[in-house]
């Protein structure tokens, strides 16, 4: 059974709603920020209304498939032992790629499809990509990660899929952002820009550095 499949009726008129990009993110911004470890699949984010930035992005490359767009996922990758890595849900429109996310930062959401590269929509998160130190945090990003390769798993609607995508998500290649120089040249976030970013976060869901 498929995931549209599980869907009441009405459900179902809900999800085939979202039919653009920024819809799906609309989604994902309506529902509270998840602070618990567990992973849910694209139908749990549904039922439940919670999701962290794992779930929201499962949930958003669903979506994303859904109105004919690869389900591809990208990770954004912390300084270790300093902050959270982060899932997005990444598409293209005309060349260009954008992303989809579910955050607990306000800055590290939705981003619009203008971007040439990878790299280049990674780097978008750099300044908003911060520790509740005001450190700024993010150091590298997964290439595309396509969850088709998943769907024997069935991972819209099965937990083992989820948790075999987020083993693939620890294993795969990453690609640096900064070199060492660039990261002991940084400065801390500012305090206006650290305000704006915490606004309407859940203190449950924030990671506490290890130093």
């Amino acid at each position: 059974m498929t995931f549209e499949q599980q869907l009441s009726a009405d459900a179902l008129h809900q999800f085939q709603s979202m039919d653009t990009p920024q819809k799906i993110q609309a989604f994902l911004d309506s529902i509270p920020y998840s602070p618990d470890d567990l992973n849910r699949t694209p139908l749990e984010v549904f039922h439940d209304r919670t999701a962290h930035c794992l779930d929201g992005a499962l949930f958003a490359a669903a979506a994303l498939r859904r109105i004919g767009h690869p389900a591809l996922i990208v990770d954004l990758l912390p300084e270790p032992g300093l902050d959270d890595d982060h899932v997005l849900a990444v598409y293209r429109v005309d060349g260009l790629m954008g992303a989809i996310a579910k955050s607990n930062f306000a800055g590290l959401r939705f981003r619009e499809a203008i971007h040439r590269s990878v790299r280049e929509l990674a780097l978008s998160y750099f300044e908003d990509f911060y520790n509740v130190n005001g450190v700024k945090t993010l150091r590298a990003y997964t290439a595309p990660i396509d969850l088709a390769s998943f769907d024997a798993l069935e991972w819209e609607h099965e937990r083992t899929g989820v948790n075999a995508i987020e083993k693939q998500i620890y294993a795969a290649r990453r690609y640096p952002l900064l070199n060492a120089a660039a990261v002991q040249n940084l400065s801390p976030v500012d305090a206006r820009s650290y305000e704006a970013g915490m606004m309407g976060a859940n203190p449950n869901g924030l990671y506490k550095p290890r130093a």
